[in-house]
């Protein structure tokens, strides 16, 4: 019996739980990380080099998306595959996910060698600015292949009923970061250049390690050589599938350009600051949310492909209900705390007198947003690429993005921060429509795949 049939055999409440405790503590020590390694920085080299990390750093997470959303597109397939009792399908949209992953690795690797200057300058690496983040750059830039395999390589894993293992790919770049680091740059004297080469060091680490348990220790995805040869119908599923992650961080680069201006604009720099401070509040704090969200999908995907509707539907509304309350919590502790919480950041007085207004508005539809995350991931799960794009990107592109430019001329910088909120509640009715209408549909558990057919049946297509 392979670990996958656990997504399909174990009690929901558990299994949950199970999927989404070690995603949610791989985000919390991600999140941990960028900020420490933010510090270890700035405190050692200077502030030049937070900006060039700054400038730096979202190339590196549009390339890492790509890794990402190969993985996601793919462990969809490969849930669905697994739960269909379709095992070569599965090892071959790994191959398949391999091979695109390691290619575009590889073209983005020689792009950011060829043209780094107009690409850093692109990203707002300018002036004296430029230098530093060339140097940082060049050296990242041998970690991508590392980073795309990584981020890949997790999501395949969480498809096929491991989420601890999962977790570690993600925990072992952080860790190893904040230990390189110090001695990179404090002990060695390398500046950021020691910098950029604990990060690359901590990039092939975490793929090191994705790759031993794939490919040496398990066995539940039989690869082979014929499996990397790209299948056009395996491609096309993973790249519709997959673009909904990369059009989401796509509108999430647009947003912070749109945000930055009218900050600006009806505000000043320091405001750019709240924001800064804000953001991390977020990326901290919405962190078990996050990770419920990613423990999901494999469910989802793999009682979908093995045509257990009951299971597909528990799992929505158990996964919506444990959110809500994790939701609640946040909310509360923020709110209780806001003014704590941004003295850990700063004590410059105009932010800490701004912020936990700020927080206040930006944080008040928090209680709602896990129906919003859980409908766009359900429907990456199962295959419908078209309702997960409109779902991902309605609380950004459709809403929030026009509501920073409307709302702002009519009650000026708080009208940002107002934006948030209605984002967050328009998102969410939208997404409990088309997310009931489609439970609606779901038929009953006839035909249901039991764990005999699993392993005794011949392998049948299943289609998204």
């Amino acid at each position: 019996m392979k670990k996958s049939d656990e997504l399909g055999r174990d009690n929901i409440t558990p299994l949950i739980f199970k999927q989404s405790i070690p995603a949610s503590i791989g985000m919390l020590v991600m999140s941990v990380y960028m900020i420490v390694d933010t510090i270890f920085v700035g405190q050692w080299v200077g502030a030049l080099a937070i900006a060039a990390i700054t400038v730096v750093l979202p190339i590196t997470f549009l390339i890492s998306s790509i890794g990402m959303a190969i993985g996601v597109g793919g462990g969809s397939i490969i849930s669905r595959a697994l739960g269909g009792g379709n095992d070569e399908k599965a090892s071959r949209t790994f191959g398949n996910q391999i091979f695109m992953a390691m290619g575009l690795a590889v073209f983005f690797v020689i792009m950011g060698f060829l043209f780094s200057d107009p690409i850093l300058k692109l990203f707002g690496g300018k002036g004296d600015i430029l230098e530093p983040a060339k140097e940082y750059f060049l050296i990242i830039l041998l970690g991508v292949p590392f980073l795309a395999f990584a981020m890949m390589s997790n999501n395949n894993i969480r498809a096929i009923g491991y989420p601890k293992v999962a977790m570690w790919v993600l925990l072992l770049p952080a860790i190893a970061n904040i230990i390189l680091d110090p001695i990179f740059i404090k002990l060695l004297g390398m500046g950021l250049a020691g910098a950029a080469w604990a990060t690359v060091i901590s990039y092939a680490l975490s793929a090191g390690y994705g790759f031993y348990f794939l490919f040496i220790k398990n066995s539940d995805l039989k690869i082979s050589w014929k499996c990397l040869i790209l299948d056009s119908a395996i491609v096309k599923e993973i790249s519709s599938l997959g673009g909904v992650t990369l059009a989401r961080q796509g509108v999430i680069s647009i947003l912070s350009i749109v945000l930055n201006n009218a900050l600006f604009s009806y505000g000043n720099e320091m405001y750019v600051a709240v924001y800064g401070i804000i953001n991390r509040v977020m990326m901290l704090s919405l962190f078990p949310v996050l990770g419920l969200t990613q423990g999901t999908l494999p469910i989802f995907g793999f009682n979908y492909g093995a045509k257990k509707y009951s299971r597909v539907k528990e799992t929505v509304n158990k996964a919506i209900l444990f959110g809500t309350i994790t939701s609640v919590v946040i909310y509360v502790i923020i709110i209780v705390f806001r003014v704590q919480i941004v003295s850990v950041f700063t004590d410059n007085e105009f932010i800490i007198e701004n912020t936990p207004y700020a927080l206040l508005i930006v944080f008040s539809a928090t209680p709602f947003i896990l129906t919003q995350l859980i409908g766009s991931a359900y429907f990456q799960a199962i295959g419908k690429a078209l309702p997960a794009l409109l779902l991902t990107l309605s609380k950004q592109g459709f809403f929030l993005i026009p509501l920073v430019y409307i709302l702002p001329m009519f009650f000026g910088i708080d009208g940002i921060w107002i934006a948030f909120p209605i984002a967050d509640i328009l998102s969410v009715i939208l997404t409990f429509v088309f997310l009931r209408r489609d439970l609606l549909k779901l038929p009953e558990d006839v035909g249901t795949v039991t764990e005999e057919v699993l392993h005794e049946a011949r392998p049948v297509e299943v289609g998204s």
